[in-house]
């Protein structure tokens, strides 16, 4: 058995309506995998399955979700070894772990979209790429910069942002 990290890119259904993570659990276990578990009530789990392409796995995770909320969402997938590489590979160990961001990518990102993100990040936002994952510490509140409406799917690809806290608490509940 392999132990996986999953994470959606949103929970939220339409308008007021979110995923409850009981019933995120509920849909995993109904797909197949077993022992899972949740981190907070933002789409991370953490489960048991076959070994198998990381693909497959995002895959029948994304068709599980369509059928038991119906609606389309992507989960980005990573093994336990995958996912403990990320997160000792944070480029800012002193920062503040809730003002990092991780944007968790699919297809990793290259230097150019490093490049056009340098380019509209305000003064004291520093961004770094790790294994094709974007790290971004924003030095304050994220909201309150204009970074984050390009940080899209449709302008760097299918990924999700979290920020450091989690995947550094994702990371102790494979221990």
């Amino acid at each position: 058995m392999t132990t996986y990290v999953a994470l959606l890119h949103s929970i939220v259904l339409g308008p007021g309506r979110r995923v409850v993570m009981a019933d995120l659990k509920a849909m995993a276990a109904e797909a197949g995998f077993g022992d899972v578990r949740s981190w907070v009530a933002t789409g991370n789990l953490i489960f048991e399955a076959e070994d198998a392409p990381v693909a497959a796995i995002e895959s029948r995770l994304e068709a599980g979700f369509r059928a038991r909320f119906g609606k389309h969402v992507d989960i980005i997938a990573r093994t336990a070894d995958a996912w403990r590489r990320l997160a000792a590979q944070n480029p800012f160990p002193g920062g503040n772990g809730a003002d990092i961001g991780i944007r968790v990518m699919r297809k990793p990102l290259g230097l150019e979209a490093l490049s056009m993100l340098r380019g509209i990040a305000t003064p004291g936002i520093v961004l770094a790429l790790a294994d094709g994952d974007l790290w971004i510490d924003f030095s304050r509140r994220p909201s309150e910069t204009r970074l984050l409406s390009h940080l899209t799917t449709k302008k760097l690809g299918i990924g999700t942002l979290r920020n450091a806290n989690t995947v550094n608490a994702l990371a102790a509940m494979l221990d």
